[in-house]
């Protein structure tokens, strides 16, 4: 390749420019034809034999002849064309491809699919740099790597090109554990036996290969045959020659290759792997002498632990990817028996399958940590971590430690912390932790014997410039810097003063402090008293606790407390008359604030009372003017029916509206419940008892419902039976309806649609299924559409029996791998959605939120492969206009709801014990002002009767209005 290159370049000096440019056409073609042929050998490597090459047209045979014809001026002028339209369509999409790696370099799919562009292009040159930008910034895995190595060994041609081969294997093995690179870097280290050294090389690889990968027990034994199979070929080489050789040379060169041969079956034999039998047989027909008895005692030992350790492996083969459940089991077992090669070669295949996992990170490295301490391996594995797992903080600071506890350079420690600030962290706590490491390794690096130091300066630039990056970076991004605490500080003001004995300086770290907002806590100026008490001096101590006296509010007696205490032991009278003074004045004022907030609770309470009477009150006369406007109806129509028989009229000639409701009555026993009842949260409940009509009420009943026989719900059937609610109210055949939707899971029993007195449709239903397992696939359909509307499919359950039962769907955890997206249009669409979000990874769900009518809300939940990706997401879209609308997106972490808590009193001095407010799950308000203008509130019970009818009287006079004063008189007057 390097010559024809030569021999292009010449021709174009030599010739005129029109024939130079013909020639550098035609070595543009040859450089693609030999990657061409160089993917085609790789993929009948890979394939195997199957591949038919005549299908493909990648013959060795014809191969010169096809490139030839495809090159000439004899082609068709539509298969140029054709083949000139899609290099055209490949070429866009690589230009697509690269400008989307200059705004996302850490887009993995992008990177994928650019290589297999460039690929097939032919583009020598900028594939292997877009494979190198790709494995600087992410591992790649076996696949990749296999097929890089054979477009690269495909192509070599002279000695250094087999050092660049030999260079990308070591970077392969480096990865991950891949048994497969491990047998191709062998077998290809073979090929340059005959070159200086390359025995000697052959053989290392094959020992570092046997070190890694030979005992797994199911990959390890290729490695070990290819291994075997290499000595024994020299063993069959030198044998015609051996009978030659003179009993010395005959020692050192033939016997000591047999011995080579020996000694590889022997520890084979040692090691439990499958087909071990194989081996042994092998062994024995091969060897000439009789096998010692030690290699058999090993063999037996070897084969009674493969039992131990078959049932593990058998439960990996059975299991689907990525089998972290199984693999966990399996190094607790390897744990316990304790073999430190073992155990790194399981954590190594569970990484393989599992490299996204944070946490068999964290435990494999914390291993290493502690019971091997091998340098380059502790270092190489945390290396790896971070690359693979860069958002969490967590592996970086253990990453920093393990550097520091191996004496790394300084220089190379500072540029790890430098990557860990770009890594792309999705919490601000998360910079705070990695902050705190770093800053703990510059103050060990300290010698604080010395007044002034390189160090020590260093280490007071790197505070100043955390606090600085919180500041700005962090608190730009999350909207928080990530320390309320101000911890840092707090520590940086620590060494000022115990370890520089520079109290100046402390103080104002601490002053800075508590004008951040911690100035009310009564524990931050206890922290700041003890660190004047240790290392300042008495004065500051007092100045400090009469600060906190005045600013304190969550615990205001413990510092008083503290402040009395103290000048009870060192004070003068003075001192003491003052802090006596200063203390009960502050008390007063704090009971002062107690017995308002106490007042305002209690008239809120009494507030919410009068409207829950009220409420009641409303409900009571509503509900009696409607069974005496229902008795006046009734009466009315007993008259209609007496006019009827004495007039003699047919009731089918006058139709009445009441046939309609006799044939709406409910099934399945729902009438019974009563026009008040109303089912569980998401199932069945027993039907109310209700007292004996009297015969007219019997009689007036039996004319509203339909004539069905009544079924009451049997809650024994409520495994085989979902509970379907939030139907459209004017749904007319719902049974008919929703069949047709179920029986796609399995076979419908009965569907029971619930109904009220009137005839009128509830929006819920019942749908019983033959078998538990349909029912469980039904729960499937939740949030189908139903003529515009979400259909809510839960488990049927009794709520009497069952009280906390709740059924949600959704996770209300932190989901690293999943956004919440706030602020969208109405009108986004959940494919639009997706095409922005799938420019930064690979999308698994979106779910747009919705309200019980199907409206949009203008959220979502976005659901990526990894928390990577997601975290990529959140720093590209947050704050991205869609619509003209602005979005915010963070990673998914929905409150944790409370449960009301039930109304107790607070007890103060003089104040009577008044219920508290039952406030909802957010909490309480900051203002519980009705902010609702007069015109838009509800209009009072009294006016709705208007409405309707003649009001009747009022149940109570009015309460007059009382002020602040009152209602405290009234508390206090007992």
């Amino acid at each position: 390749m390097a010559t024809a290159a030569a021999a292009s370049a010449s021709e174009a000096e030599a010739e005129p420019k029109a024939e130079g440019e013909e020639a550098e056409a035609k070595e543009a073609r040859t450089r693609r034809k030999v990657l061409s042929r160089a993917v085609a050998a790789a993929t009948y490597k890979t394939v195997g034999p199957e591949w038919d090459q005549q299908e493909e047209g990648v013959s060795e045979s014809d191969g010169d002849e096809e490139y030839a014809m495809a090159s000439s001026a004899e082609s068709s002028p539509g298969e140029y064309e054709w083949e000139y339209d899609e290099e055209e369509k490949n070429q866009l999409e690589i230009e697509r491809l690269e400008e989307q790696l200059s705004i996302n370099v850490y887009d993995y799919n992008c990177h994928v699919d650019l290589i297999r562009l460039l690929r097939l292009e032919g583009e020598l040159t900028k594939v292997r740099m877009a494979r190198q930008k790709m494995s600087e910034i992410f591992p790649l895995t076996e696949e990749l790597w296999l097929e890089w190595l054979h477009d690269e060994i495909s192509m070599a041609l002279d000695g250094l090109d087999r050092e660049h081969v030999y260079d990308l294997f070591e970077k392969a093995v480096k990865d991950y554990i891949c048994p497969n690179i491990w047998l191709e870097y062998g077998q290809y280290s073979v090929g340059g036996i005959g070159q200086k050294g390359g025995l000697e090389k052959v053989r290392s690889v094959f020992e570092r290969a046997l070190s890694s990968v030979g005992l797994h027990m199911t990959k390890g034994l290729a490695i070990w045959e290819a291994y075997r199979e290499f000595e024994s070929a020299i063993v069959e080489a030198a044998r015609p020659i051996a009978g030659f050789l003179s009993p010395f040379d005959r020692e050192q060169t033939f016997d000591s290759q047999l011995e080579k041969v020996h000694s590889l079956f022997r520890r084979q034999l040692a090691i439990p792997l499958y087909d071990m039998e194989a081996t042994f047989a092998e062994y024995e027909e091969w060897s000439e002498d009789p096998i010692p008895e030690s290699v058999i005692q090993n063999y037996n030992k070897a084969l009674q632990q493969l039992e131990k350790y078959k049932p593990y492996e058998e439960t990996l083969l059975q299991a689907e990817a990525p089998r972290l459940a199984e693999y966990q089991a399996y190094i607790d077992f390897e744990m316990k028996i304790g073999d430190p090669a073992r155990i790194q070669l399981i954590f190594e295949r569970a990484l393989v399958e599992n490299c996204l996992v944070p946490d068999l990170w964290i435990r494999y490295s914390q291993y290493l940590d502690r019971q091997l301490k091998v340098k380059d391996l502790v270092l190489s594995v945390h290396s790896r971590a971070v690359r693979n797992c860069p958002w969490t903080v967590a592996l970086w600071s253990r990453y920093l430690l393990a550097m520091e506890r191996h004496g790394v350079d300084h220089r190379v420690i500072s540029v790890t912390f430098e990557k860990a600030l770009s890594a792309g962290f999705i919490q601000a706590t998360d910079y705070v932790e990695i902050w705190q490491a770093y800053l703990d390794y510059l103050r060990r690096r300290v010698d604080f014997k010395q007044d002034s130091s390189k160090e020590l300066e260093e280490l007071r630039s790197a505070f100043a410039r955390a606090l600085e990056y919180l500041k700005q970076e962090v608190e730009e991004r999350f909207s928080e810097s990530g320390d309320p605490s101000c911890l840092i500080m707090q520590n940086w003001a620590r060494i000022e003063a115990r370890l520089c004995n520079n109290m100046q300086k402390a103080r104002e770290l601490w002053d800075s402090i508590m004008t951040k907002g911690n100035a009310k806590y009564a524990n931050m100026w206890l922290e700041y008293y003890n660190l004047e008490r240790a290392h300042g001096d008495t004065q500051h101590c007092r100045k400090a606790l009469h600060r906190a006296v005045q600013c304190t509010s969550d615990y205001p007696e413990h510092v008083c407390e503290v402040l009395l205490t103290m000048e009870r032991t060192e004070g003068t009278l003075e001192d003491w008359d003052i802090a006596v003074q200063k203390t009960e004045t502050r008390l007063a004022r704090v009971n002062e604030q107690r017995i308002k907030a106490a007042e305002k609770e209690a008239a809120l309470a009494q507030q919410e009372e009068e409207k829950v009477e009220q409420r009641k009150r409303a409900r009571a006369e509503k509900k009696a003017l409607k069974k005496k406007k229902k008795t006046r109806g009734s009466d009315k129509s007993r008259a209609d029916e007496d006019d009827e028989k004495e007039w003699g009229d047919d009731a089918e000639e006058q139709p009445s509206k009441r046939r309609r409701v006799e044939n709406s009555v409910p099934p399945a026993g729902e009438a019974e419940l009563g026009p008040e009842a109303d089912p569980g949260l998401s199932g069945s409940s027993a039907p109310a008892a209700a007292e004996p009509p009297s015969e007219q009420k019997e009689q007036r009943a039996a004319t509203r419902r339909r004539d069905v026989p009544r079924v009451l719900h049997d809650s024994s059937k409520d495994g085989v039976t979902v509970f379907v609610s939030n139907l459209p109210y004017g749904l007319r055949e719902p049974a008919a309806t929703l069949r047709p939707l179920f029986e796609a899971c399995g076979d419908v029993v009965e569907v029971r649609p619930i109904f009220s007195n009137r005839g009128d449709f509830r929006g819920y239903c019942y749908v019983e299924f033959k078998e538990e397992a349909v029912a469980l696939r039904a729960l499937e359909l939740d949030r189908q559409t139903v003529e515009g509307r979400p259909m809510f499919v839960s488990p049927c359950v009794d709520k009497s029996k069952n009280p906390d039962f709740k059924v949600f769907r959704y996770s209300t955890a932190l989901e690293k791998h999943k956004l919440f997206v706030s602020g969208l249009p109405f009108s986004c669409t959940k494919e639009e959605l997706e095409e922005i979000c799938k420019a930064h990874g690979t999308v698994k769900d979106i779910r747009l939120v919705t309200n019980r009518a199907g409206k949009p809300k203008g959220l979502a939940y976005v659901e990526y492969e990894n928390e990577s990706q997601a975290s990529q997401a959140v720093l590209k879209m947050d704050g991205m206009t869609i619509k003209e609308n602005v979005i915010k997106v963070a990673i998914s972490n929905p409150p944790q709801r409370k449960a009301p808590e039930k109304p107790e009193a607070r007890k103060a001095p003089g104040v009577a014990v008044v219920p508290r407010q039952i406030y909802g799950a957010r909490g309480k308000g900051r203002t519980q002002l009705s902010l609702l203008p007069r015109a838009l509130q509800r209009p009072s019970a009294t006016a709705a009767q208007a409405e309707n009818g003649p009001a009747p009287p009022p149940a109570a006079t009015e309460v007059p209005k009382m002020s602040n004063a009152d209602f405290a008189k009234l508390l206090l007057r007992k």
